[in-house]
């Protein structure tokens, strides 16, 4: 099963054994309808049942379920909260989740194998795909150049003449 971190948790908060997150998402809305999730424990998904939330200047306040004092929060310093494919975020069409680029084989319209995605670099203008193969490549994931990217097949095809112009393969 499939699953994307949402949140790390950054310490307790208060007395009650609620825990301050960084959210790792675009819709931090989406914690006040949280209810169930996983806590990321070395590699390990821990269901938990997630029972209040609020903003916090730029972070989020959980209480976790069964999570009562602030020593209790304090053991979970650190860990992911994720969450299963089938509750996270519904994307706009043409937008992908980090996790379902990585591991992509990368092609070329032109036929050539280029190698698999290793890495995603997220920057303000627009994500930055890091690929593995004979050569490094980086390439800014733009409309223009991604012809085809299917994270169901795990395979992205790229226009050959826009990657000409704005590939950047490292030696």
């Amino acid at each position: 099963m499939d699953h994307y971190r949402i949140a790390q948790v950054l310490k307790p908060h208060g007395i009650k054994g609620e825990v301050k997150v960084l959210p790792l998402t675009d819709d931090v809305s989406r914690f006040k309808r949280l209810k169930e999730a996983y806590l990321e424990k070395r590699g390990q998904y821990v269901p938990i049942m997630i029972d209040g939330s609020k903003n916090a200047s730029g972070a989020v306040v959980l209480h976790i379920k069964g999570v009562d004092t602030p020593e209790e929060a304090e053991k979970l310093r650190g860990e992911y909260i994720a969450v299963d494919k089938a509750h996270a975020v519904k994307l706009p069409e043409g937008t992908y989740f980090v996790t379902d680029i990585i591991g992509c084989s990368v092609e070329s319209t032109d036929g050539a194998k280029l190698g698999k995605v290793t890495d995603v670099l997220e920057t303000n203008a627009n994500d930055v795909y890091v690929i593995e193969g004979d050569k490094k490549l980086m390439v800014p994931a733009l409309k223009k150049l991604l012809n085809r990217v299917d994270v169901d097949e795990k395979i992205i095809i790229l226009n050959a003449d826009v990657l000409s112009e704005v590939g950047f393969f490292e030696d």
